[in-house]
């Protein structure tokens, strides 16, 4: 890395135009980029079932649904009926809308669930003839167009207004988020640095890393599935640690300067040091990032691939551009003077003060801290998971009051449905062997209970006895009745057959839970598989498979940043020390996340609904902040390790490389902070906790852990802090790094 200083103080030129090239290929990228959606190709049994169906029932069409209400006129009023069809007028016309179906134009049976049990709503269901992400995009465009004369209102919900209201709230909440947390976090950079060009240079810095990531981003998007969350996680992550980044380089930059270097020898010096301690944080950062592919087909690897993209951008925007800058500005990186909180003389700061008086009393400072941070921790005991739903959106959003009302005012609209695909083993559904087995599973079905009732293609009609609905099926289907005919035509496929289990109990509920547990213990039948889906299922599934991955994930996480440090440190026990403080620092996390977004503290405050938390959100927060918080104790333990190296004195290193490194942790921190802070304010609940969790760690990492927790655990440890059995010691005869 000292080698490489001198090479981007030689090629400055070179490397500043390649840089700026680099920053056009990503607005390119950005505006050619594809459109992020989630993945949902799950290795469990719901998606199993779920890929027999896409695979061979019939797909319906594009839809959502609109709610018109009149609390003066039941909907068998004429004058209500005037009303909706005005309403509606102008979205009929649209040439995207296929058709829309109302309680007036429906079949008699089906009519009668499209009015709500009060009699003063109605469903109107819009089928359009373009594709859903089409759809998603252009919803804004159609919802105008419904314009209900008063005094009628107007809902919508679905699928497709679910997917525009995250996409305009996720939107609006970056745009807000990054405008917000750039004023802030130049402020508190010039109050760091005390010069205008140093924090312009750092923000410039973290602008550039967004830039490039939001770009690489996208531009997977061409080839995979990227999710929704990924442009708002990696401006979350790119914004405040290249900002970090470039603080530490042009900090210890400026040190150089004021300690007599010439600008080449200093920019050398940057990058054996203050470089060198980047490329290691960014690497412990992306292994982090990189836990989250253990959770294939889900929409976190692409969260994690994307927020790997924004770390090497930022690693790399630290080591060619950045220093390629400062050769340039040399001296001028201390011009408009902000005098604002200058430091202390070394050896009289803050930071060494309280390093000294931790380190007279370890025990009695590191016990009660570590107990602190426990029971910050302790809400996370009683976690409870379950896939979240249209609660992630605020309850002012149109598509959840939608859903809401749907709920609440069409019971028969919002049943439950245990999807049962059955696998026949040979032969057509409808052979007289596969009627008879199918049959056999739905009398079991109907008799479990829990369930109100069976729809399937052997249940169209309670009187048909089996031989009957043998008899008929032996036959040609054009000599089917409608109804069974629209049965099987929606039902059955070419070796499998859909058993649709009705029950009352919410998808979500324990109830619900129970009774899939209870559906799936006796759905063996000879002849055939059954393969048991629906929300309710995949609720389950899902908690289960992000459960069984975990161990896993955590395991590689931690074991392979334990062999990055030892690289960087030469260490045994320090590493393992980083990750146990890790630890205590995600405890605070984790039990602020289920204090406020599952026990409701706060919750009116942040206007936030409580409830069970999504079994995605503790794998999110986990693999961002372990990386994010080795951050700082990469950069407080090469300052250490710079000062043992030199004086061999234990509690004399500590001290030294808190004071140094403390201040801009600090500053760091702060920055850092008020990034996740402004993703905090967001209005999607998924980033509004990632935001909120992230901060409550980085919080306690930059105060009780760095200051208090370290420096008396260290001190504890003495000289033990850089053991090694001596075969992992650096090989005899090569040169240490120039770090030291």
């Amino acid at each position: 890395m000292h080698r490489w200083g001198h090479f981007v103080y030689a090629h400055r030129r070179v490397v500043l135009a390649l840089s700026i090239a680099g920053f056009i290929l990503s607005g390119v990228a950005i505006a050619t980029g594809g459109e992020p959606q989630n993945a949902n190709n799950f290795d469990f049994e719901s998606g199993r079932g779920f890929g027999l169906m896409s695979g061979q029932l019939p797909k319906s069409g594009v839809n959502f649904t609109v709610i018109l209400s009149d609390a003066r006129l039941p909907s068998s009023n004429a004058g209500f009926r005037e009303e909706a069809s005005r309403a509606l007028a102008s979205l009929a016309a649209d040439q995207r809308v296929a058709g829309i179906q109302t309680p007036y134009t429906a079949p008699s049976a089906q009519a009668a669930q499209m009015v709500s049990s009060d009699g003063h709503r109605i469903l109107a269901i819009v089928s359009l003839n373009i594709g859903f992400t089409a759809a998603r995009k252009h919803f804004g465009e159609m919802r105008t167009e419904i314009v209900a004369p008063p005094p009628m209102t107007v809902a919508v919900t679905g699928d497709v207004p679910l997917a525009y209201d995250f996409d305009s709230l996720l939107a609006a909440d970056l745009e807000k988020a990054e405008i917000g947390s750039s004023v802030v976090a130049l402020v508190l950079l010039l109050i760091v640095f005390g010069t205008g060009v140093g924090a312009l240079v750092c923000l410039a810095i973290g602008l550039l890393a967004v830039t490039g990531g939001v770009g690489a981003a996208l531009l997977l998007a061409h080839a995979t599935d990227v999710s929704t969350y990924a442009v708002n996680i990696v401006t979350l992550i790119g914004l405040g640690i290249a900002i970090d980044y470039s603080l530490f380089i042009v900090s210890r930059f400026r040190e150089e300067l004021a300690n007599g270097r010439e600008v080449g020898d200093a920019v050398a010096v940057t990058m054996g040091t203050a470089g060198r301690a980047i490329a290691f944080s960014g690497l412990t950062v992306a292994i982090g990032l990189a836990a989250m592919l253990f959770y294939r087909g889900t929409f976190l690897v692409s969260m994690g691939i994307c927020g790997a993209f924004v770390v090497a951008i930022s690693v790399l925007l630290a080591i060619t551009f950045l220093p390629a800058l400062l050769a340039v500005l040399g001296p001028r990186i201390n011009r408009l003077s902000v005098p604002i909180l200058r430091p202390r003389p070394f050896g009289q700061g803050l930071w060494h003060r309280i390093a000294t008086a931790v380190m007279r009393r370890p025990l009695l400072v590191l016990l009660p801290t570590v107990a602190v941070l426990l029971a910050a921790g302790s809400p996370f005991l009683h976690l409870h998971l379950a896939s979240t739903d249209v609660s992630q959106l605020p309850p002012d959003a149109e598509a959840r009051r939608g859903a809401q009302l749907l709920a609440s005012a069409f019971p028969s609209q919002g049943t439950n449905l245990i999807e049962v695909v059955v696998v026949f083993n040979s032969g057509s559904p409808l052979s007289p062997g596969n009627v008879a087995v199918a049959d056999t599973l739905s009398r079991r079905l109907r008799a479990t209970p829990g369930v109100a009732a069976v729809r399937s293609y052997v249940d169209v009609d309670p009187q048909l006895s089996v031989s009957a609905y043998q008899q008929m099926y032996a036959g040609p289907a054009a000599s089917l009745p409608a109804a069974v005919r629209d049965e099987e035509t929606r039902t059955v496929g070419r070796n499998i057959a859909l058993l649709d289990a009705v029950t009352p109990f919410l998808p979500a509920s324990d109830a619900a839970h129970a009774l899939v547990r209870s559906i799936r213990a006796e759905d063996k039948v000879v002849g055939a598989d059954a393969v048991v889906t629906g929300d309710t299922a995949f609720d389950i599934d899902f908690v289960n498979y992000i459960v069984q991955q975990t161990p896993l994930a955590v395991g590689f996480a931690m074991l392979t940043t334990i062999v990055v440090l030892f690289l960087l440190l030469r260490s045994l026990i320090l590493p393992i020390k980083a990750v146990v403080m890790n630890l205590l620092s995600l405890s605070a996390a984790f039990g602020a996340m289920v204090w406020i977004f599952q026990d409701g503290h706060l919750s009116s405050l942040l206007n936030v609904t409580p409830g069970a938390i999504d079994p995605t959100l503790p794998v999110l927060l986990f693999c961002v902040v372990f990386g994010l918080s080795m951050d700082y104790e990469v950069f407080l333990l090469t300052r250490i390790q710079e000062a043992w190296r030199r004086t061999h004195d234990n509690r004399a290193a500590v001290a030294e490389g808190l004071e140094r490194s403390g201040r801009l942790v600090t500053g760091a921190a702060a920055i850092m902070i008020t990034v996740f802070v402004a993703f905090g304010l967001a209005r999607v609940v998924t980033i509004k906790a990632t935001g909120i969790g992230m901060a409550v760690a980085v919080l306690a990492d930059a105060t009780l852990v760095r200051a208090l927790v370290v420096p008396a655990l260290m001190r504890l440890l003495g000289s033990a802090n850089w053991w090694a059995p001596r075969w992992m010691k650096r090989p005899p005869g090569r040169p240490e790094s120039q770090a030291s």
